[in-house]
């Protein structure tokens, strides 16, 4: 029976309203996150407050259009949408059949990087300029590849029900996959996304129920690898001269340990509440060299103070969480890894970005992820958005 509102009163039969076939039981509006949906939204949005407040002014970069980097944004932001949507659709196995392709395209894109097609951006050589402004760095999307494949191998026996969880053969197939990408990432060399796409591999090792002495060895060869290229000098002179003023903060101030002192310098001056978006004194004064980008967080502690900023940490932290929670509910071990190497991605390159800023890590030129300007990093965090709630869409509703 339907009422007079055009809204059916039993809720049954062929003519249930639209309304209530979006949010009847079984339908994808009731299987979405959406907190993380919500939290995303939310951080892609005060990303572009703090993009504008940091490049209104910088008409060596805005090209004399104070909204250019605010515009572009937002531009990035509706792609990445996009990509989510298109992700959600396909399903996250749909592309599990699809891996060999995307792993070969992405490894082939990392290749170009060190072609004459590549170009150096901010001391790093790891983008391809297109033209017209746009360029891509195809080292974001390996950290996607990368989960996508380790988890199709790690977990086809166990979903089939032959293993109950990964033998050594399937585990050095995984790493080898994994291996691949990664030392072509070093040579460019991005150390930061070879630094997430190591705990990329960690998590999802750990979540795929492997042996425990994998994770161990795991870590003692990243050790000795982090010495060896130390010592073969793989590393460019900027990327050491980080390392250095991370161990010492008073060496070279107004060198290499500019950039981190100028960022403790626009957070502590926040207080509480902050200044006001577009009033901080770092920020007009373009004191800290990448605001946009690298340091955006730092306009966040300048300009909305300790409350705005842990506001972005929260919102951050509610992502991570319902992330945690799809990988515990799925019922397959496949969606539980790809959901597991999300999680690791999306946390140590938060705490890494976030920590640099304060002093407490490194800077290794790693994007706060959605509020940081940049095309490649939009899209890929929330081409992983989609795969989550593929995952939460696609597992079998609880009676």
């Amino acid at each position: 029976m339907t009422g007079s509102n055009g809204f059916s009163v039993s809720g049954y039969g062929p003519e249930r309203s639209s309304l209530s076939r979006l949010f009847a039981r079984d339908s994808l509006a009731r299987r979405l996150d959406w907190p993380i949906l919500f939290s995303a939204i939310a951080l892609s949005l005060i990303g572009a407050a703090l993009v504008y407040s940091a490049t209104r002014n910088r008409t060596e970069l805005n090209q004399g259009d104070p909204y250019y980097f605010l515009f572009r944004h937002l531009l990035n932001t509706g792609i990445g949408f996009a990509l989510m949507i298109g992700t959600v659709w396909l399903g996250h196995r749909t592309l599990r059949t699809a891996v060999p392709i995307l792993y070969g395209l992405s490894v082939f894109l990392i290749l170009l990087v060190l072609t004459p097609l590549g170009a150096t951006i901010n001391g790093a050589h790891a983008w391809i300029v297109i033209g017209g402004g746009f360029s891509l760095q195809p080292s974001e999307f390996v950290k996607i590849t990368i989960i996508l494949g380790m988890a199709m191998l790690l977990a086809a026996r166990v979903d089939a029900g032959d293993k109950p969880y990964p033998d050594h053969r399937t585990v050095l197939q995984a790493l080898g996959l994994a291996a691949v990408p990664i030392l072509i990432v070093l040579l460019m060399p991005d150390l930061g996304s070879v630094m997430v796409m190591v705990i990329v591999v960690l998590g999802v090792l750990l979540a795929s129920g492997a042996s425990n002495r994998w994770v161990f060895g795991l870590i003692g060869a990243g050790a000795l690898g982090a010495i060896a290229v130390w010592q073969l000098k793989i590393l460019d002179e900027y990327q050491i001269n980080r390392f250095a003023a991370f161990a010492n903060p008073e060496l070279d101030p107004a060198g290499v340990g500019y950039n981190t002192n100028q960022a403790r310098i626009a957070i502590g001056s926040g207080g509480l509440f902050g200044t006001g978006l577009g009033k901080g004194s770092q920020t007009t004064g373009q004191f800290v060299p990448e605001q946009q980008t690298d340091f955006v967080f730092t306009v966040a502690g300048e300009e909305l103070g300790f409350v705005g900023a842990g506001l972005i940490l929260v919102l951050l932290g509610i992502v991570l969480w319902r992330a945690c929670r799809i990988a515990r509910e799925t019922t397959e071990l496949y969606g539980t890894i790809v959901a597991a190497g999300i999680i690791a991605w999306f946390a140590f390159q938060s705490f890494e970005n976030v920590g640099m800023t304060l002093g407490i890590m490194p800077v290794a030129g790693l994007p706060l992820p959605f509020v940081s300007y940049g095309g490649s990093s939009m899209f890929a965090v929330w081409v992983a958005v989609g795969l989550l709630q593929s995952i939460r869409v696609q597992r079998p509703m609880s009676a």
